[in-house]
């Protein structure tokens, strides 16, 4: 049997097990759970009423989060020319092309996010057995091939967020830290329940959204009324 720590089950006791807490609620109740030594993570999990075994039925997109996530995101731009100056002054925090292609070939993973211009996919397809298994591949449906490499990296910066169902059907997002205030989590969870809704593929006949829940990153999950 999994052992409880002390700080789970205080945590456990503001909860209302069988309760569906409005977004309000849920944030509310987050705010009266024993703390930890680091500003925990909150996130919304989404259990989708998908048919996981039909490609057309897989969900993806981006939201723009109001407040940000509230954690750094270093950023690699693979790019040449004119863009390579355009990305270091939107705040890349690596730029370059084929050699930078190599240094990620030999290893080099320290980077949260993968953003390129549409010329140089070519020669990033060789990245796919890296980045594609660790959801890092850039893509036109996640904004991170694009033209405007500026503009999609100072995006990112800002708090661009890409979501997509996983294996089990169920969508994770990070919708900013513990330390935020309710106002800035209550904007952020909004923003993200609206452009996961909005998503919702055509196939899909009925409740699209079977279960949403909220949680902090070492604290009980919340079920939230949509």
């Amino acid at each position: 049997m999994t052992k409880v720590s002390k700080r789970m089950k205080q945590a456990y006791e503001k909860v209302e097990r069988a309760k569906i807490y409005s977004l309000e609620e849920g944030i509310s109740t987050l705010s009266t759970f024993p703390k930890v030594k680091f500003d925990e993570s909150v996130e919304l999990h989404f259990n989708l009423n998908v048919d996981l075994k039909s490609s057309d039925q897989a969900v993806r997109g981006t939201v723009l989060l109001s407040h940000g996530t509230g954690k750094k995101i270093r950023v690699i731009a693979f790019c040449k020319g004119e863009h390579t100056l355009q990305a270091k002054e939107a705040g890349a925090d690596y730029v370059g092309a084929e050699d930078l292609i190599e240094k990620v070939m030999n290893g080099f993973l320290d980077f949260d996010c993968v953003v390129a211009t549409p010329d140089i996919m070519r020669e990033l397809s060789k990245l796919g057995r890296v980045l594609g298994p660790k959801g890092l591949m850039p893509s036109p449906k996640a904004g991170t091939v694009a033209a405007d490499i500026g503009k999609a990296i100072r995006e990112v910066k800002a708090g661009r967020v890409e979501f997509k169902s996983d294996k089990q059907g169920g969508i994770h997002v990070g919708i900013g830290k513990r330390s935020f205030s309710s106002d800035q989590l209550h904007d952020n969870a909004k923003q993200v329940i609206e452009a996961v809704v909005h998503s919702k593929p055509v196939a899909i006949k009925g409740d699209f959204v079977k279960t949403l829940f909220l949680s902090t990153t070492m604290g009980p999950g919340l079920r939230i009324a949509l």
